[in-house]
């Protein structure tokens, strides 16, 4: 409930519980023109008999502001009678010397009872107009909390809740079930904060929101159709659909309140409807999202895969049908380059499977760290023995601290993605150039730091974020056989491991790959300790 409706509804019931309804208005009048009579006499207005009457009209308009019509009334002719009685001669009598002064009764009377009617009517108009501001303030405030909402069953929880506290009444909204069948979403009881309430629940209930649903039209009390049921009933539409139907509890409060509740559900339901059909835009457009980006990834997929797969195919293939067919005619030097381009096309197709396989994994959620302490250095030469048979006209060298290097992580990964960024600095740098691997391990820092440098083309500085993205391909490099994914599963990797990985600009020319790993959370046992100092 918003704090504008609290706010209204308390000031009420101070101004009126607390000052009135505890002791009848009566004797709250009675008493006030009984001490205003006594400080008259005190005062010696007596003889002044116009400021007097004008005086008695005091009492007369604190009761119809504060009292209503019946003790306004009361109040007007309670000062006339005493009056009459303490300042009119015959003083202490109810006769009347002069029977002017009964015309003069009369016009005050009437004056008073006109005066107290518009005093009474303003009032009136006053607590509507504070009625109104506080539902427009509760309104507003509803609007702005469900916007911020994007799950549908809490929308629905807030929404019956915040009605049922604004109207006074039990609240449900229906909504269709997959199968277009109206179904109960939420209902609440008045004032019961998170209890519900067993009004909705009905057959009878239900069947008349089916009814609303199926013809669009509101029903129930306060309406011309179904006007004999309790409730009513208004269907939650936009401008091409009926998205459900709201309900409330009508038989508290007489017409006038019925007539104000009917505006503001009318005008819930408009919100309600809104924030459904937003709701329910955003989760189709959601879905066209993922379809679309499926469709991408798997064309991408598809013709990466086509290609990469089809160029190693055929060099084996090739080399295989002519060692197969023509032995005879081949020489022992070129038996060997055909067989090594049998084993290159084969490691190719194993780095190609491998990387789609740890997408797959990646994207799946299934990848699973097995986690132990191990040996950069040994780690490092895993890795140059697996990147040696296409990198013979390279030059790979190794920087490494000095004292042995331990990290806690999965050591097959972290070969793979090592694997993955030297291949691609081999690939994208000409022959007979560096490719540098170095590794940092500061002992003020709790991180452990690889840099691989090439001396390749370099990657431009708008499009050094984007390599990391599944099958994106630098247009600089288009020529140059990839599927696109050798990054974009190291990223996955290095970040399921709590680390980053970005692209630089080699100062010597070409492109860095910087990884940043935390350090272990694992104390390294002794016998790696004792490892590192025998391998020093």
């Amino acid at each position: 409930m918003s704090e504008h409706m609290k706010k209204g509804r308390h000031e009420k019931s101070k101004q009126e519980p607390f000052r009135w309804r505890r002791s009848p208005a009566y004797i709250w009048v009675t008493l006030g023109i009984i001490l205003l009579t006594v400080v008259l006499h005190a005062t010696r207005m007596s003889g002044d008999l116009v400021n007097a009457a004008l005086v008695y009209l005091f009492p007369v308009l604190i009761s119809a502001v504060y009292c209503g019509m019946g003790p306004a009334v009361y109040a007007a002719a309670l000062s006339v009678v005493m009056f009459d009685f303490f300042f009119v001669p015959p003083y202490l009598s109810f006769t009347v010397e002069d029977l002017q002064y009964l015309i003069s009764f009369a016009v005050y009377l009437a004056v008073a009872v006109m005066t107290a009617s518009l005093a009474g009517r303003l009032r009136h108009q006053l607590e509507r107009v504070k009625s109104r501001e506080a539902v427009t303030n509760a309104l507003y405030d509803l609007s702005r909390q469900i916007t911020a909402i994007t799950d549908l069953d809490t929308l629905l929880d807030n929404m019956t809740r915040q009605i049922s506290l604004m109207i006074g009444s039990p609240a449900a909204i229906y909504l269709p079930d997959q199968q277009g069948e109206l179904k109960l979403g939420m209902n609440y009881a008045s004032g019961q904060g998170t209890e519900k309430s067993i009004w909705g629940t009905r057959p009878s209930e239900l069947a008349i929101a089916d009814w609303v649903f199926k013809h669009g039209q509101t029903a129930g009390r306060g309406s011309t159709k179904l006007g004999e049921s309790s409730g009513l009933y208004i269907p939650l539409r936009t401008e091409d659909r009926i998205h459900g139907v709201l309900a409330a509890d009508m038989t508290a409060g007489g017409t006038e309140k019925q007539q104000e509740q009917h505006l503001l559900l009318d005008a819930c339901g408009s919100l309600a409807a809104g924030a459904i059909a937003r709701m329910k835009l955003a989760e189709e457009a959601r879905l066209a999202q993922v379809t679309a980006e499926s469709e991408r990834i798997r064309t991408a997929l598809l013709d990466s895969v086509s290609h990469e797969l089809r160029t190693p195919l055929t060099a084996i293939i090739g080399s295989a049908t002519g060692l197969i067919e023509n032995d005879h005619l081949f020489t022992a030097e070129d038996r060997k380059e055909l067989t090594g381009n049998i084993r290159d096309g084969a490691l190719r197709m194993n780095r190609l499977v491998t990387n789609l396989l740890g997408m797959v994994r990646l994207e799946s959620g299934m990848l699973q760290l097995n986690r132990k302490w191990c040996d950069v250095g040994d780690m490092i030469s895993i890795v140059l023995m697996k990147v040696r048979e296409f990198s013979l006209h390279r030059e790979i060298a190794v920087q490494l601290p000095e004292e042995p290097v331990f990290y806690y992580g999965d050591e097959v990964l972290l070969e793979q993605v090592l694997v993955n960024i030297v291949s691609n600095a081999v690939k994208y740098s000409p022959d007979e150039s560096r490719v540098t691997i170095q590794v940092k391990k500061e002992r003020n820092q709790a991180s452990l730091t690889f840099i691989v440098d090439d001396q390749g083309i370099g990657i431009p500085e708008p499009e050094r974020a984007r390599i990391f993205d599944k099958f994106y391909r630098s247009p600089s490099t288009q020529h140059i056989t990839g599927t696109g994914l050798g990054l974009a599963i190291c990223k996955g990797i290095v970040e399921v491991h709590g680390g980053t990985i970005q692209a630089e600009a080699n100062p010597d020319g070409g492109t860095r790959i910087r990884i940043e790993l935390p350090e272990g959370t694992e104390e390294l046992p002794c016998s790696c300790s004792g490892q590192g100092e025998v391998g020093e």
